[in-house]
């Protein structure tokens, strides 16, 4: 059997040894569970901040990021409308050229000269203007004496957009 002074500790306190005992020191605290473990890299916080708030420099550099594709919305919104309108009257203004070309064919006596005007409340904005003048031709003779050189022009918001369309027709002068 071992002798009892082989079983006391190196404080002075008897305990029997157990295998998986840690030794005892007389300077250590004891832990106290709610004390965060401390890392070499983190620097310590102040007492003013708190931990979950964004910094000035991250608000801006959202805010900025923010501006910048908002700017590029509304550019292409913008491009967009202006398609839009430019689409609109390519497809519209040579339908109301042919018509107004049409319009000639059934008036009986036609100055040489032209006219102008506008659309209508069926088409706001759109105008034309028409020019008519007489063709000389030294291949077609005489039969060139009744051809006519016709130019029809459609504007849109007062010269925004402009179409022209020229046609050649034998119009009878009475």
């Amino acid at each position: 059997m071992k002798n009892m002074s082989d079983l006391r500790g190196k404080t002075g306190n008897w305990k029997p040894e157990t295998g998986n005992r840690k030794p005892e020191t007389g300077n250590r605290k004891p832990e106290t569970g709610n004390r965060k473990p401390e890392t070499g890299n983190r620097k310590p916080e102040t007492g003013n901040r708190k931990p979950e708030a964004f910094t000035l420099l991250e608000v801006m550099v959202a805010v900025s990021i923010m501006a910048i594709v908002l700017i590029a919305v509304y550019r292409m919104q913008a491009q967009t409308i202006a398609m839009s309108n430019a689409s609109r009257f390519y497809t519209t203004a040579p339908l109301l050229a042919q018509s107004k070309i049409a319009e000639l064919g059934i008036i009986s006596s036609v100055e040489l000269g032209g006219g102008s005007g506008d659309f209508g409340e069926d088409f706001p904005g759109y105008t034309w203007n028409l020019e008519i003048e007489e063709m000389e031709s030294e291949v077609l003779g005489n039969l060139a004496k009744d051809l006519k050189r016709i130019d029809v022009s459609v504007n849109f918001n007062e010269g925004e957009f402009v179409y022209g369309f020229r046609t050649y027709k034998f119009l009878e002068e009475k």
